[in-house]
């Protein structure tokens, strides 16, 4: 294991569940939706059906994270046009990450549990940087220096103008 924490590690226990789980953003009861409500980071591209956009105080330039254009949950509430066009943004976006160079792999990941909007992130593992191969990538850009916003929207805007050139954005 290539964790980013010295050991010895502790496992701890987890909490009692709470049930019914408190409302995330953009539900009923919650705070409301940062896409939404224009509170999330600008887009640097969008489609009809996508907005990519780049991260706030992360370590990773080229990490982005791709949002429905629709306020939707989860993959099983997207609409047709967008669930069949998953595949070709991520793999079009995918494509772009890797443009900036000096990336590995290009990891995608979506957890779900802090707004009611369907999107995914997707974070370029630095090449060579073996120890945050599989699921450890995550655990490190969380805790490698992070870099100025101005430098992750940079990245990001690079990644959405070889994006565009691949797939210009049709209008809402």
């Amino acid at each position: 294991m290539t964790l980013p924490y010295e050991e010895p590690l502790a496992v701890r226990q987890p909490g009692p569940r709470v049930v019914p789980e408190p409302p995330r953003r953009g539900e009923p009861g919650g705070e409301p939706c940062g896409i939404c409500t224009g509170q999330a980071s600008a887009a640097v591209w969008s489609d009809d059906l996508w907005s990519l956009h780049p991260p706030v105080g992360g370590s990773l330039p080229g990490a982005v994270w791709l949002a429905s254009r629709d306020h939707v949950d989860s993959f099983r509430d997207l609409p047709d046009a967008a669930a069949k066009d998953f595949g070709s943004i991520i793999a079009a976006v995918e494509r772009a990450i890797y443009t900036l160079g000096d990336v590995g792999r290009v990891h995608l990941y979506r957890w779900g549990d802090g707004g009611a909007h369907f999107h995914v992130w997707l974070l370029p593992r630095p090449l060579g940087m073996l120890e945050a191969r599989n699921m450890m990538l995550p655990l490190w850009e969380d805790v490698l220096p992070s870099v100025p916003d101005e430098a992750l929207r940079s990245a990001a805007e690079q990644v959405a103008a070889a994006l565009g050139a691949e797939r210009p954005p049709r209008p809402r």
